[in-house]
């Protein structure tokens, strides 16, 4: 199993998401430069939280157009995995891998707290050793963390169980009092159409680690790596050799 983690100008968490694959999970991990055309071969793409090009336009919209960015796209059109977090789940908004767009939090205010995530699909390569229901607990950390899409959009992504994790309150239900930045539908994480990339904004890499007290993210990350070795330890037929 082989992480690809991009570092863009601006990512604060590519050290965390790279010490978290590396040394808790044990994994190799490839560092990608946001300059880079090629993928090294990896298995999955982590496209890390931070302030990608100061954020400036908005979140996520220069990112998008880093070379590296055309890579990861070709990429996950042909199956391969991409988990955006936070800042990355905004760069994979703006580049179209995933519907929808992530606005100011509702208070208007940044949020750095600890949340409850509910997983709401299992048949995903992002949630597979997690159980229907669960509730995980996960830092977040942002400004412009409030998931929002049109009414069909809304409709669709619903329709194909496409959100696959729901900020929930202590009972594990999705209310309003669970909901920090007002998220439509209490939408933490959703995936695409074909399940291969997940963009969410709680960060599954700062809780990985009995000694930082939660392990709850690492499930995330031990469900791609279970997907992987049960398709054989490679990547999609699909994914051309040069990525």
């Amino acid at each position: 199993m082989r992480w690809g983690v991009v570092t863009f100008p601006g990512s604060l968490d590519d050290q965390d998401a790279a010490y978290a694959l590396g040394s808790v999970l044990g994994d190799p991990v490839i560092r990608l430069w946001h300059k880079d055309r090629t993928l090294d071969g990896v298995d999955c793409v982590i496209l890390p939280g931070g302030f990608s090009y100061g954020d400036y336009l908005r979140p996520g919209a220069i990112a998008r157009l880093s070379p590296v960015m055309d890579s990861v796209i070709s990429f996950a059109q042909a199956g391969g995995l991409v988990i955006g977090i936070c800042n990355g789940f905004q760069i994979l908004c703006e580049s179209g891998l995933l519907p929808g767009a992530l606005i100011r939090n509702r208070s208007l205010s940044f949020l750095c707290t600890t949340v409850r995530i509910r997983v709401d699909e299992t048949d995903t390569p992002f949630t597979n050793v997690c159980a229907r229901g669960e509730v995980l607990s996960l830092p977040i950390k942002h400004g412009e963390g409030c998931f929002v899409a049109d009414a069909r959009t809304l409709q669709e992504i619903e329709e194909n169980r496409q959100v696959i994790l729901r900020y929930v309150d202590a009972a594990g239900r999705a209310t309003d009092e669970g909901n920090p930045n007002g998220s439509l539908n209490n939408i933490a994480g959703i995936v695409n159409a074909t399940r291969n990339v997940l963009g969410l904004m709680p960060h599954p890499e700062h809780a990985c680690e009995r000694l930082l007290g939660n392990e709850d993210g690492a499930r995330l990350f031990r469900s791609v790596k279970a997907a992987v070795i049960e398709g054989g330890g490679s990547r999609p037929a699909s994914v051309p050799p040069g990525l």
